[in-house]
């Protein structure tokens, strides 16, 4: 009889067991993934100011919180295409210097990256937990600057940028299709930025911007 319990007890698990990996957030070639994230933007800039300038001048570039959206597409199970878009307004300020806490205003950055991915397949012993890692470009336009102190700068403008991208991530089941996704990716920035004091001295930063983007939000699978 035990032996007989025994099995009947097997053979009920075994679909049970079935539907719960069917109902699992699987990720397969073919899928779109689209998530929305909660963005911490956090510069770590480096600025080499030339011009009228004493040599130990440089640029502070505050962080920021803002909305992003992806779209992720699968070509194989594994291997998957991402794109972001978000724009992030920060202030700009100088630290040291001839530049010492002047107000070089706010500017706008739109950062569009693209990476290419990989999914680990779902760690089953954890609720089918699925991370993944990626690397890609960025291209950053800069645009909206204004607001800074006119009786100390008359112009300022910033370059666009081509930089790298690395990434890494994870996916926590929700349900079929929904899950939680928590990001972070490393990006490179750099900015040629051309200041016109207000006497007409002219001064040319190299700002290294190079954030951290650590992301929070929810997914959906098409």
């Amino acid at each position: 009889m035990k032996k007989i319990l025994l099995s009947a007890a097997v053979a009920a698990l075994i679909p049970a067991s079935a539907m719960a990996q069917d109902g699992m957030f699987k990720k397969s070639a073919g899928d779109i993934l689209l998530r929305g994230r909660a963005v911490a933007v956090v510069p770590s800039e480096d600025a080499d100011l030339t011009g009228a300038v004493t040599g130990n001048d440089m640029l502070s570039i505050d962080a920021s919180v803002v909305p992003e959206l992806d779209l992720t597409y699968f070509l194989t199970d594994n291997i998957a295409v991402e794109v972001i878009a978000a724009v992030t307004p920060h202030d700009v300020q100088g630290k040291k210097g001839t530049v010492n806490n002047a107000d070089f205003g706010n500017v706008w950055l739109l950062p569009p990256t693209v990476t290419l991915q990989y999914h680990f397949d779902s760690i089953e012993q954890v609720a089918g937990i699925s991370p993944y890692i990626g690397a890609g470009l960025n291209y950053t336009y800069f645009f909206a600057e204004d607001n800074w102190n006119q009786a100390v700068i008359s112009d300022v403008d910033y370059g666009s940028s081509w930089g790298g991208a690395l990434q890494a991530g994870v996916d926590i089941p929700l349900t079929a299709n929904w899950a939680l996704n928590l990001d972070v990716k490393k990006v490179w920035i750099n900015s040629d930025v051309d200041v016109t004091l207000a006497g007409g001295a002219k001064v040319k930063a190299d700002t290294d911007i190079n954030p951290w983007l650590v992301g929070v939000g929810v997914g959906y699978k098409f």
